[in-house]
């Protein structure tokens, strides 16, 4: 009889997940398994492909302007992972103090740079970068200081980026974290208190430790989206200068724009993919995760 159960209860279970395997089959491995294919031919729109084996990806590993655009992803995702996370935190720590109707407004504000394109926020820092009459200068001269080309410098031209990249995610990662918060049991709190803890201490040994699975999400959602960020470089600065901005994925979409045969933009991209797992896998090891416990 529980074998007899047991079998339905597979049948159901791969009946409701046969769309989303489809989906998946579809739109995912077949085009995975292809651009492996891909990768080995010197493949053109126009011309005959031809075999060629890994030459793509040693053409693209002996590319200076591909590990750099690797190393400067690294950058940007360290510049703007941590960022978010500590300002998430912080805004989530805040929020969940506030009364029913504050929370609701300030839950609904924070979230709006989330929905907003990757391109309009970018035109939008660009004019707060202008130079002559850009908001960001416009402070400094406030303070006395001179006028700084914020997207035309290679020291500044980064940071400038990853300003609007915090922008745009916090929101979404406060949210998740709030969720994380309003999960803990206040019976923790409330046995902390009797044992005279503090609001670090709090924090230090309850909420940080009960929200490391959430951590660990957000940090490999996190590094993983921002070295795959592309909108933000392309729109304000195009890669520049110097090549100070290009991304991985904006020198893969440069070489698929202007290159006649595409074997190495395809190459590129499954490096790239190697570059990411690798990542993902040395954070998961780093953090590892935690069951969830119940309240």
């Amino acid at each position: 009889m529980f074998k007899k159960n047991f079998r339905h209860d597979n049948k159901t279970a791969y009946l409701l997940l046969a769309p989303i395997l489809v989906l998946l089959t579809v739109f995912v491995v077949i085009p995975f398994l292809y651009s492996v294919r891909v990768s080995f031919f010197n493949w053109s729109f126009y011309q005959p492909s031809r075999f060629v084996g890994v030459d793509n990806f040693s053409f693209v590993l002996s590319d200076d302007r591909f590990l750099k655009s690797v190393w400067i992803g690294l950058k940007f995702a360290l510049m703007v992972t941590p960022a978010t996370l500590v300002v998430s935190f912080l805004f989530a720590n805040v929020i969940k103090g506030m009364g029913g109707k504050m929370s609701g407004f300030v839950k609904t504000s924070i979230y709006i740079p989330t929905v907003i394109s990757g391109i309009v926020a970018s035109v939008i820092f660009v004019f707060i970068y202008d130079y002559l009459g850009g908001l960001a200068n416009y402070a400094l001269g406030l303070f006395g200081a001179e006028p700084k080309a914020w997207l035309a410098e290679v020291g500044t031209a980064l940071p400038s980026i990853a300003v609007p990249a915090v922008w745009l995610g916090f929101g979404l990662t406060t949210l998740i974290m709030l969720a994380g918060l309003l999960d803990i049991p206040e019976s923790y709190y409330e046995a902390s208190d009797l044992e005279g803890a503090g609001a670090w201490q709090k924090m230090r040994y309850i909420t940080i430790p009960l929200l490391k699975n959430i951590f660990l999400f957000l940090t490999v959602t996190g590094f993983t989206a921002n070295i795959s960020q592309y909108e933000l470089s392309l729109i304000m600065t195009n890669g520049g200068p110097l090549d100070s901005t290009m991304t991985p994925n904006l020198y893969i979409l440069t070489h698929f724009r202007n290159d006649v045969m595409v074997g190495n933009s395809i190459a590129a991209s499954l490096l790239l993919f190697v570059v990411l797992g690798s990542i993902s896998a040395i954070i998961f090891k780093v953090l590892n995760s935690d069951k969830a416990i119940d309240g």
